[in-house]
């Protein structure tokens, strides 16, 4: 078939087509625009593009090539090599650039420095990512915290707890925004005015589940929504689990709280184990099909967690006992161990070198009895008090 010469104009970039030929005649796209436009190509993922951009050097180069070039390279088909040619049929990039302006988002790649280091370290992290919010360096200390669209009420108030606990002690929450304990995952961080990440089975402009719209603002306003799928990607059985090896790679480790023996939450834990990331498990019920898979993973050998200090147990470095740096063996941004006002009262309020109880710390500190059980929580993370039997708080030296 014999093309005709015509142009593709945008903003920074025009290529003219000819044949089985593309060349540049004006700036050519930066690898930021050819990525985003590489991952809206159906059946282009993050392992075929790794192999076209060792082979071209570049992510712009391989929507310059021929045909003839694409087919060379290994693992590229005829269908593929159609596909990523002809992109520009099927690909609005230049709209897809426009709508990524109009929603106040931007797509993070590889090689910037905020794109999350752990999810960088999976053999097929994500050609780019859609971010509304921000992600921080210190989002490298991120738990996620998975589990039942159905849950009971037990698991929603055991999420709930776990989400406040971590992220009042600096750790991010990660979760996929789905109904049930990643939305209290998501509500408990945010309550104790932590970190939360909710990482979408769908475009950034789909809400799903639409009751979450107000609860996505609120995660973008302190924390961050990601996502590695283009604008109007709606949700489907493929979707879920891409995105639940993104909240497993993004993850120190991933805690189950409540799942069935064929809930999608066993496919995170799955991916963290071959991450391998810790897995962790919530016990329940011994007669409840919604804890079978939690009790299922104990068996084989994830963590038992009754609490945040069996989780955070397993990452002593996220709490160092003094404020000296981390050594080179210790990953992650370590929090500081500033102190908050109710953290420092109820730190005076443990007499050194005396046992206190804990009645004799809240009538010393003049707090809630709530607010120093919080606070002395803390302390025994941050290595600054120790609980002895019969409620007894002693500091360390």
């Amino acid at each position: 078939m014999i093309r005709t010469h015509r142009r593709i104009q945008r903003k920074n970039f025009t290529w003219r087509l000819n044949g089985n030929d593309r060349k540049p005649l004006m700036q050519p796209m930066d690898s930021r625009e050819a990525l985003i436009a590489l991952n809206m190509i159906e059946g282009i993922g993050p392992i075929r593009a790794r192999t076209l951009v060792e082979h071209f050097g570049d992510a712009s180069a391989i929507l310059k090539a021929s045909k003839s070039e694409l087919l060379r390279v290994q693992n590229i088909g005829e269908d593929t090599a159609e596909k990523i040619f002809s992109w520009e049929k099927t690909i609005d990039l230049p709209g897809e650039l426009k709508r990524i302006e109009d929603y106040g988002c931007h797509v993070l790649i590889q090689s910037d420095d905020n794109y999350p280091p752990l999810l960088r370290e999976i053999y097929d992290p994500p050609l780019a990512l859609y971010v509304k919010g921000q992600l921080l360096t210190k989002d490298k200390n991120s738990i996620a915290l998975v589990g039942s669209r159905m849950a009971t009420h037990y698991g929603l108030e055991t999420t709930r707890k776990l989400g406040y606990q971590l992220a009042y002690l600096g750790v991010t929450v990660i979760s996929g925004g789905a109904r049930g304990i990643d939305t209290l995952a998501h509500q408990g961080a945010l309550s104790a005015k932590g970190r939360t990440v909710a990482v979408l089975g769908t475009g950034l402009n789909i809400v799903f589940p639409p009751e979450n719209r107000e609860l996505f603002e609120r995660i973008a306003a302190s924390g961050a929504v990601i996502t590695q799928f283009p604008f109007n990607r709606p949700a489907d059985k493929q979707s879920f689990p891409i995105r639940n090896r993104i909240v497993a790679g993004m993850s120190l480790g991933t805690v189950v709280v409540e799942a069935n023996l064929s809930s999608g939450a066993l496919i995170t834990s799955n991916f963290a184990n071959e991450y391998g990331r810790q897995v962790f498990a919530v016990p329940g019920r011994i007669d409840s099909p919604r804890s079978k898979g939690c009790h299922d993973l104990i068996k084989k050998g994830a963590k038992l967690c009754e609490g945040a200090e069996d989780i955070l147990s397993e990452f002593e470095y996220l709490f160092p006992g003094s404020n000296k740096p981390p050594t080179a063996g210790e990953t992650g941004a370590l929090p500081s161990l500033e102190l908050n006002e109710n953290e420092q009262r109820t730190l005076v309020a443990v007499k050194p070198g005396e046992e206190s109880s804990i009645d004799e710390i809240i009538r010393a500190s003049g707090l809630h009895s709530s607010a120093v059980s919080v606070a002395l929580f803390s302390l025994e993370m941050k290595r600054l008090v120790r609980q002895l039997p019969g409620k007894m708080f002693v500091r360390n030296s």
